[in-house]
């Protein structure tokens, strides 16, 4: 079986979001060690909030992505998710399909570009991405994902040529 993997590099805006939630995440935390915040109660939930957006971020972050014969394989920081090839429509590049889209349901730029999002150019789509100026376009009958590979153009190539062997009649 064919196998190829991709990297996911960080864009410049991931690293620098990344780093700051980080920081406000320490920084909660070392408040509510050295100095007494009232009312307790609103301290607690402060602490519990800053954690499990640390760790939801760093669970669901993406590592890359396996090419094979039939799926995209997204590699999470704690699961995989994987995307068949079968009913692929179409592999696209494109730098501005993240661009001025609105987000919900996500957990944006904490390790990674995850949940889903809004625009007008794609709809509703679910992003699994670490570079939008990397994006690639995967639209299926019923839904868009936009992933970000460290080389899109050989990505594109490759799944395309996927598909067309896929759906060869046997």
């Amino acid at each position: 079986m064919t196998t190829i993997e991709f990297r996911a590099p960080w864009s410049h805006s991931l690293v620098v979001m990344t780093c700051v939630t980080l920081a406000l995440a320490v920084l909660v935390v070392a408040v509510m060690i050295f100095v007494p915040v009232g009312p307790p109660l609103f301290a607690a939930a402060l602490l519990i909030a800053a954690v499990v957006l640390v760790v939801a971020g760093f669970a669901g972050r993406v590592r890359g992505y396996t090419l094979t014969e039939d799926a995209v394989t997204v590699r999470r920081g704690m699961w995989n998710t994987r995307l068949p090839l079968a009913g692929l429509r179409s592999v696209t590049g494109d730098i501005e399909a993240m661009r001025n889209a609105f987000r919900l349901l996500i957990i944006d730029g904490v390790f990674s570009f995850t949940g889903r999002y809004w625009s007008m150019k794609l709809g509703w789509f679910r992003a699994l991405a670490t570079d939008p100026d990397r994006a690639v376009v995967l639209r299926y009958p019923n839904r868009t994902v936009v992933i970000s590979p460290h080389d899109p153009q050989h990505f594109i190539m490759r799944a395309r040529t996927l598909i067309k062997v896929a759906e060869f009649p046997k």
